[in-house]
């Protein structure tokens, strides 16, 4: 019992030795950005192309992922129908909604 306490209290003593220092480096992240952004009048310019190239990049990662969401709808929701709708269909290729 009294190994485990001295390693809880090592282990506490880790944990926060290691919380100490990571709260000293996530204070120096401002600072690092604001001397790596740019200063100069085309600021805005980037700015706004970054933000139009995450939109689209969020609107492009959306419609994969609800194309790839209804796929899965769809394949979890045959019928029978579906697995021999074309079954002894002869031709490759056929029209579909002619109307003759």
């Amino acid at each position: 019992m009294m190994m485990r306490m001295k390693l809880l209290r090592r282990r506490r003593a880790t944990l926060h030795d290691l919380e100490a220092r990571l709260q000293e480096s996530i204070a120096q992240i401002p600072a690092a950005v604001e001397a790596a952004m740019p200063r100069n009048r085309h600021n805005k310019v980037t700015v706004t192309v970054a933000w139009i190239a995450g939109g689209i990049g969020v609107l492009t990662l959306g419609l994969l992922a609800g194309r790839e969401l209804r796929v899965r709808y769809k394949f979890k929701r045959r019928t029978p129908y579906d697995y021999y709708a074309h079954a002894g269909d002869q031709t490759p290729d056929l029209e579909f909604g002619v109307g003759i």
